[in-house]
């Protein structure tokens, strides 16, 4: 038979051990790195061989400047009609990269600086709009603030690109040399006409042992 004094003193001993645990200090990382903010535009506390976000702020920096410089960019009072997403942007180079990151960024920049100039048609969600033009029409929801329109924007103009690298490796040393090209082309959708092209280029070497992801 259990001892009737048995049931209370496991109970204090697991109240004592409960006690202890809520006063001991926390664990420590003592061999971790704490957190550190870093400039975006500057190179980091981990960087390699490949594209990495300083890249791609000078880059889109330095392709909305050559954009507007454009003639047909010039303020004229009418704004031609621009799409700029990843779908016609091609990553063949070796390192894996969200191209949304780069078409993005450069949509938005363009977007703040330039809407006296071009006007962004998207085409991403082009079912969102048709979803929601077919409610107006149906009677389902009233006709918003701006009314109706006879169709979506057709565009003017449509940013495409290309990613792509050569590698090389010395056997010896283990170092690592990467050149990177990154190529835009603003392409006329009614003829089929290059009418802006950008390039980004640089190289790279390291006894590479960073892993982009």
């Amino acid at each position: 038979m259990l001892h009737p004094a048995r049931p209370a003193a496991l109970i204090l001993a697991l109240a004592s051990t409960l006690a202890g645990c809520q006063t001991n200090p926390p664990l420590q990382n003592a061999t971790g790195v704490s957190s550190m903010e870093v400039d975006s535009s500057r190179k980091g506390p981990v960087s390699g061989v490949g594209v990495e976000g300083q890249d791609i702020v000078a880059m889109t920096d330095q392709m909305m400047r050559d954009m507007l410089a454009e003639p047909i960019f010039v303020e004229t009072g009418k704004r031609p009609r621009v799409i700029i997403d990843s779908a016609y942007f091609v990553n063949e180079s070796s390192q894996a990269i969200n191209r949304n990151i780069i078409t993005q960024r450069l949509m938005v920049n363009l977007n703040r600086a330039a809407r006296a100039r071009m006007q962004f048609v998207n085409r991403q969600n082009t079912a969102m709009v048709e979803n929601e033009r077919a409610l107006k029409r149906s009677g389902t929801t009233d006709v918003g603030t701006i009314g109706l329109t006879k169709a979506q924007l057709g565009a003017d103009y449509r940013l495409s690109g290309k990613i792509n690298s050569l590698d090389s490796r010395n056997v010896r040393t283990g170092m690592v040399q990467r050149y990177t090209q990154i190529s835009f082309e603003m392409t006329d959708l009614e003829t089929g006409e290059i009418v802006w092209t950008g390039i980004y280029e640089f190289s790279r070497a390291a006894a590479d042992d960073v892993i982009y992801r």
